[in-house]
C-alpha cells in the first residue's frame, strides 16, 4: 500500500487497508496484541509507519510503501 507523505500513523494504515471497518475498531485489535511492527508487538494505534516497513497480523501480512 503507498502512501502520500512520509509517515502515517498505524490506526490509519489499518483502516486504509480494510483490516479494520471503521476507526473504533483499531484499540480493540491493537490490544489484543495481535499486531506487530516490524517483527515487534504494537498495541499505539499512534504509531507513526514509514515506507518499507511491515505490519502482520494473523493471516496478512502488509508492507507500507
Amino acid at each position: 500500500m503507498s502512501i502520500d507523505g512520509d509517515v502515517i500513523r498505524l490506526g490509519q494504515f489499518l483502516k486504509l487497508a480494510d483490516v479494520v471497518e471503521a476507526g473504533s475498531e483499531v484499540k480493540a485489535v491493537l490490544a489484543s496484541g495481535s499486531v506487530s511492527v516490524n517483527g515487534e508487538v504494537e498495541t499505539r494505534r499512534g504509531r507513526q509507519l514509514r515506507p518499507g516497513d511491515e505490519v502482520t497480523l494473523p493471516g496478512e501480512q502488509l508492507r507500507v510503501g
